[in-house]
């Protein structure tokens, strides 16, 4: 799935393109991308608006069309936005985005997993983001201090935590094994029981690993590709993700591949020490469980 870096780089691509034009028209082939709205309904309530701003929110790219009409789209796994692609009708081309001066974007995504959501007023599109997001990664609010509250008395798994979008959005299973090769964390290590030092690290990392991804133009595993339809550049510089035994860059040790979170997740476990089991203590009193010697 496309994770903050690669919507990012859509974004930054975009922007220039279609940032204070007139959306012309919207065509809505596949009814899945807006349901449960009508394709119509959406189609009307945008066509004709200005495109004031092309954001980002998490994995969330929005269209923001004057009148205080916004457009939410989300890439999911396989989506992606080319801008003017050759051919009439792309493959699997679902949604086109059509300006007044004859550009066109279009949303293809083999997988149909892609959704358009329309907001109309400021409060409807910051309930949405509230209700789905947490703190934006690279904006000030995203402090050591800010993750430490996000993480005070919680069991679960760092990696788990990381890939909830509740708590921090735009963070996926890639930037996850990037960041917390980098802060030298295992990713079972429950998230709240962490030190000052290993939070402060792993914030540190998270931004570090994502800005890196936003400098390469994003990773391209699968699906993915630049609006001109170029390939991402990130997978080519993985500390551990997808590397299982290979040498770990830091050591030489081999990467491992794990689950984690229900994915598949990449460590050294020697630079990011797997978190020990603790013995639970035996009740006062109770007797050894040896079975009894045969007589």
């Amino acid at each position: 799935m496309p994770e903050l870096p690669e919507v990012e780089t859509i974004r930054r691509q975009l922007a220039p393109m279609v940032e204070g034009r007139t959306l012309a028209e919207l065509a809505i082939a596949d009814p899945r991308w807006c349901a449960p709205l009508h394709p119509h309904e959406i189609e009307a309530a945008v066509a004709g608006r200005t495109i004031e701003r092309l954001s980002r929110r998490g994995k969330y790219l929005t269209w923001e069309l004057h009148g205080e009409v916004f457009l939410a789209t989300h890439l999911r796994m396989t989506g992606t936005l080319l801008a003017d692609p050759p051919g009439a009708r792309p493959p699997h081309a679902r949604v086109t985005f059509l300006l007044h001066d004859t550009h066109r974007i279009v949303f293809c995504d083999p997988r149909r997993f892609g959704t358009g959501e329309l907001l109309v007023g400021h409060e409807a599109r910051d309930a949405f983001f509230a209700a789905r997001l947490g703190v934006e990664p690279l904006g000030e609010a995203f402090s050591t201090a800010a993750l430490r509250a996000l993480a005070r008395g919680r069991r679960a798994p760092v990696k788990a935590f990381l890939l909830d979008q509740t708590k921090l959005a735009g963070v996926g299973n890639i930037y996850a094994d990037e960041a917390l090769f980098r802060a030298r964390i295992h990713p079972l290590r429950p998230v709240g029981a962490l030190r000052p030092a290993q939070l402060e690290a792993l914030r540190d990392a998270v931004v570090a690993a994502l800005r890196a991804g936003i400098d390469a133009g994003g990773a391209t595993i699968d699906d993915f590709r630049h609006a001109d339809g170029v390939r991402g550049s990130f997978q080519d510089e993985f500390l551990v993700h997808r590397r299982a035994g290979r040498p770990c860059p830091a050591c030489g040790g081999p990467v491992r591949k794990l689950v984690a979170a229900g994915r598949g997740t990449y460590v050294c476990e020697t630079c990011q020490p797997r978190p020990r089991l603790r013995r639970r203590a035996a009740p006062a009193g109770a007797r050894s469980a040896r079975p009894a010697a045969s007589r």
